[in-house]
């Protein structure tokens, strides 16, 4: 009989997971998560993705990715015409090869889940 597999707690992460800087001068991303250790051939990985106003983010994903709204606004377009202003609890579906442009006239956290290793991002 093998050994039980415990879950993983992350008490309070909205508010106090801080994500890194990764591009321009507001936009922010971190993994909290990752499945990689358990499933190193089709590993997903989740956290958080900040942007603050300022120069909009244009991201061409090499993964396919889910991600719910958790606080602030998006606006959130795609290279087939798709624009959509984003608020609390709307949910996307990012598909591997979507070129995707993020903008907020405030700030926007998401969280997300995304198939692939941690820091692939």
């Amino acid at each position: 009989m093998s050994a039980p597999i415990p879950l993983t707690h992350f008490a309070n992460a909205q508010s106090s997971f801080k994500p890194p800087l990764i591009a321009n001068e507001n936009a922010f991303l971190g993994d909290i998560a990752t499945s990689e250790k358990n499933d190193p051939d089709k590993p997903i990985s989740a956290g958080f993705y900040r942007l603050e106003k300022g120069t909009p983010l244009v991201y061409e994903y090499t993964y396919h990715e889910m991600k719910i709204i958790v606080d602030g606004e998006f606006d959130i377009s795609d290279e087939a015409g798709n624009k959509v202003h984003a608020v609390k609890g709307d949910v996307f579906y990012f598909p591997k090869g979507s070129k995707i442009t993020f903008t907020t006239e405030s700030f926007g956290l998401g969280f997300f889940v995304g198939q692939r290793k941690e820091g692939g991002a």
